[in-house]
């Protein structure tokens, strides 16, 4: 497969790409990859299906004009992922080709939600925008009181019934009883905002003491998310109210990762801590003098990955907190890092992505882009799709 070099604006857009032989199984696989979210699923546990060669090769690598920081995600054969240009893009999964742009009035540095044929995306402009995502036609946009640089999250709505139906070839499964979904997300307005889909209206606010940097984790019928006033607030997906509020230590710019009913998070103190969700107890720390954690971590197992800004990648015990290998990396990491089997697929500040084994430590695989990789990496289809601050987007997989 030759390589794409496509060049993007936000202005008209091009043409759909040229179809591969969509009877050939490897366009299937590609056409049904899905990463819909940051870090995956509304637990934010940072897993992906499926597996990873050991060998990557660049596939495509898609322009556009100013920075992206913007994590993608994947789904309906497509990437969706925001620019400090301020557009946000759809991108064929398969070629890199530009399907459509939706230009905001500021940058776009939080991941995209892709949710039944909807994208959510917040912007530094202050809206959380609700796109088409088969056309980019945009549905409804909803305004907070400042920048949103964190991804948004979703929940059914309280109350709501479920129905089972068929669904042509697939399985029965459950599905929406035409209430839509709630969509959460935070904003420097200082508060977690929860978001009627279907219409862009409130449903509730929770208020909080400062700036909201991270997207909240949702599971168990609440919602967790820390911020700058250094505390981790457990949420009920109900109505909003606080069940319980966590001493981070300091200031928390990452979202948390949710697994068994307990939260793993850093702060920028060097302090990254689990804590129980239904009690708000501390179980254990990892402290790292002077060093901040911006990365999300990712929960795997018995294991806990996350980033530095000690220019480590660290693997921890998710039982009791003990460290099981450090990999240095070229630049601090404040990427979040996604696992695949056992592969590991981050990137650094340095301008590398890398692919590092989960049971020792050890790097696979590793590309220089030479520009700071922020953007976390979507992991679907077999392929790794990530953003640079070199204003491009870099897809990796295996040659055919």
């Amino acid at each position: 497969m030759a390589i794409a070099l496509v060049a993007a604006g936000c202005g008209e857009d091009g043409p759909p790409p040229a179809g591969e032989n969509k009877s050939a199984p490897a366009f299937a696989v590609l056409q049904e990859a899905r990463w819909p979210m940051f870090h995956g699923e509304p637990a934010l546990a940072g897993l992906a299906g499926g597996t990873l060669p050991d060998r990557l090769d660049l596939v495509w690598r898609f322009e556009t004009r100013g920075a992206v920081k913007s994590s993608p995600v994947v789904g309906d054969g497509r990437v969706f992922v925001g620019s400090d240009d301020g557009c946000v893009y759809a991108i064929d999964f398969v070629r890199g080709a530009k399907v459509w742009a939706y230009e905001t009035k500021g940058g776009v540095e939080a991941a995209p939600l892709l949710l039944e044929g909807t994208v959510y995306v917040g912007g530094t402009d202050g809206f959380l925008y609700a796109l088409d995502a088969a056309t980019g036609r945009l549905k409804w946009k909803y305004e907070t009181g400042s920048q949103i640089l964190g991804a948004a999250n979703w929940t059914r709505p309280a109350g709501r019934r479920r129905r089972l139906v068929a669904t042509g070839d697939s399985p029965w499964r459950d599905v929406a009883s035409g209430d839509g979904f709630w969509i959460l997300v935070g904003s420097y307005d200082s508060r977690l905002h929860c978001v009627d889909s279907r219409t862009g209206a409130k449903v509730w606010t929770c208020e909080t003491a400062s700036y909201i940097n991270g997207a909240p984790a949702v599971a168990d019928g609440a919602a967790v998310f820390g911020g700058c006033d250094a505390v981790l607030r457990v949420v009920s997906l109900a109505d909003g109210k606080v069940l319980r509020e966590i001493d981070a230590g300091a200031y928390v710019a990452a979202s948390p990762a949710l697994a068994g009913g307990r939260a793993y998070v850093g702060n920028y103190e060097g302090r990254f801590l689990c804590a129980d969700v239904n009690t708000g107890e501390i179980l254990w720390t990892f402290e790292k003098e002077n060093v901040a954690f911006y990365s999300s971590p990712a929960v795997s197992g018995s294991a806990v990955v996350v980033g530095a800004r000690d220019q480590r990648l660290h693997c921890l015990d998710r039982a009791s907190g003990a460290e099981r290998w450090a990999l240095r990396m070229r630049g601090d990491v404040d990427s979040s890092p996604a696992v695949c089997g056992d592969k590991v697929v981050v990137g650094s500040n340095g301008g590398w992505v890398y692919v590092v084994r989960l049971s020792d430590g050890a790097a696979v695989w590793s590309f220089e882009i030479g520009e700071a990789v922020t953007s976390s990496p979507a992991v679907a289809g077999g392929r790794i799709v990530v953003g640079s601050e070199d204003g491009a987007v870099y897809a990796f997989g295996a040659k055919p």
